[in-house]
């Protein structure tokens, strides 16, 4: 499911950068699985967008993985200077607060 992700936001978005993680053992999930990720995405195609109509853009390029086997999507999303300006880096992940293994 990562790779897929990163093939599909890659072929939509033409990204300057991509990291993708795959944090379903973060959550009260079974072994293996591949259902919470974390998406950080840099493109010039969000230049002149609000972040909700970044994260529409994203959930049409993955409408179908939404619909059958992505239960929860975190996504950072940012123009080359607005990552430049954060110094290349996205919010860490907040601790699962619904029945998190850890």
């Amino acid at each position: 499911m990562r790779e897929n992700i990163i093939n599909k936001l890659n072929e939509s978005l033409q990204n300057d950068f991509i990291d993708v993680t795959n944090e379903s053992h973060l959550h009260n999930t079974p072994p293996g699985s591949e259902s919470h990720f974390k998406v950080v995405i840099v493109s010039e195609k969000f230049q002149g967008k609000m972040p909700v109509k970044r994260h529409q853009m994203i959930y049409g390029f993955l409408a179908d993985e939404l619909r059958e086997q992505i239960h929860a999507l975190a996504l950072h999303t940012y123009t080359p200077a607005e990552w430049q300006a954060r110094n290349q880096s996205a919010p860490a992940t907040p601790d699962c607060r619904g029945g998190s293994k850890k």
